[in-house]
């Protein structure tokens, strides 16, 4: 983990977001002037050769992952990838106040209290927050996630030819990319929803710090879905129609109310399961008050979801572009890389991680 957010080196690793739809290899460069991204490569991952989080088809993924690498023209066999789903549990607790080292001895003890798992089938990592804020107390960010969920990442990517380096968060990561474009406000809260393929990481931010984060089971294949059962289409058909393109049929073919329809009615299905984690965060937390969201990955290109996203929850809401703050490059001009900027908070925010970090 890399906490608080907004200190952003970068050395010999790249970010490899591997993702149920595709994977993205993002090199960047950091320099006193800002950072610049340098390398990007992305292919295609089989449909349903990740189902939520657990890979089916491990040499097809390995497959991806050397073709984006190839594809990016990346040197560098250091990789930061990310984890998420319910595997992966993110848990802020209070504890008296200690030395690291000595949470260091403790921390299996006081994770067996706060995690559905058994803590001998897990990784734990954990990053004490604001040391001394309240007088005997500190607050620490604990993460666990599943020993066989990360054998998985390991292995796969043992058979690609890289090595991982770092193993983050995926919600971690997207913020870190929030952080580095966005100014960091101590007085703000600030909500992130990464809406990947197959589900969405939720990451609510007070002070520059983690308060609240959630993955839940919803995410943009549900609009190709819903688009393919109106329209009695492909998947891939209904996936480049969802994202504003055409049938490969005559336009005519495709019906708009019913594309309009298919795709509203999903999207308030999403933001009721967004809004639902907010809320809870709400009634369970002293930092309450969320100023605005902001909606990443490839589906919050979805047409309309911004201002849908307003109207149903009264939250200012705006796209994530994790290029924004970046320097002007070659690669960065290039139409391809402008559309995919929404797709990349994952590997942008783990290509900004430093090897020597934990």
């Amino acid at each position: 983990m890399q906490l608080p957010f907004g200190r952003f080196k970068n050395k010999s690793i790249f970010g490899l977001d591997i993702g149920s739809s595709s994977v993205k290899a993002v090199e960047v460069k950091v320099s006193p002037k800002g950072f610049e991204l340098v390398h990007l490569g992305v292919a295609q991952v089989p449909h349903e050769a990740i189902v939520q989080g657990a890979f089916l088809n491990a040499g097809a993924i390995a497959d991806a992952i050397r073709e984006a690498v190839s594809g990016a023209k990346i040197k560098s066999s250091q990789v930061a990838v990310a984890v998420s789903g319910h595997s992966v549990i993110v848990k802020k607790i209070s504890l008296p106040t200690m030395t690291r080292e000595e949470l260091e001895e403790s921390i299996r003890w006081e994770a067996e209290q706060y995690i559905p798992f058994d803590v001998n089938e897990v990784n734990l990592d954990f990053q004490i927050l604001n040391p001394g804020a309240v007088e005997g107390q500190m607050d620490v960010l604990l993460v666990a996630a599943k020993k066989e969920l990360i054998d998985d990442y390991v292995n796969v990517l043992a058979e690609a030819g890289v090595t991982p380096a770092i193993i983050d968060v995926a919600a971690f990561a997207v913020a870190n990319a929030w952080a580095a474009n966005f100014e960091v406000r101590p007085d703000e809260v600030v909500a992130i929803a990464n809406i990947g393929a197959q589900s969405t990481n939720i990451n609510v931010i007070a002070a520059g710090v983690p308060a609240f984060t959630r993955d839940i089971s919803v995410g943009g294949n549900a609009y190709t879905e819903e688009i393919q059962k109106a329209l009695s289409i492909t998947f891939d058909e209904a996936e480049r129609i969802k994202l504003g393109g055409t049938s490969e049929e005559d336009s005519q073919d495709v019906v708009p109310h019913e594309v309009e329809q298919a795709m509203r009615n999903v999207s308030d299905a999403v933001i009721g399961e967004i809004s639902r984690s907010l809320d809870f965060f709400s009634a369970t937390s002293a930092e309450s008050r969320i100023s605005k969201v902001f909606l990443a990955g490839g589906s919050s290109k979805v047409p309309g979801l911004e201002a849908r996203f307003e109207e149903k929850t009264g939250l200012p809401v705006e796209r994530l572009n994790p290029l924004a703050n970046m320097l002007p490059s070659s690669i960065y001009e290039s139409d391809f890389v402008v559309d995919m900027a929404p797709f990349l908070g994952v590997g942008v925010g783990l290509a900004l991680r430093e090897g020597s970090e934990r």
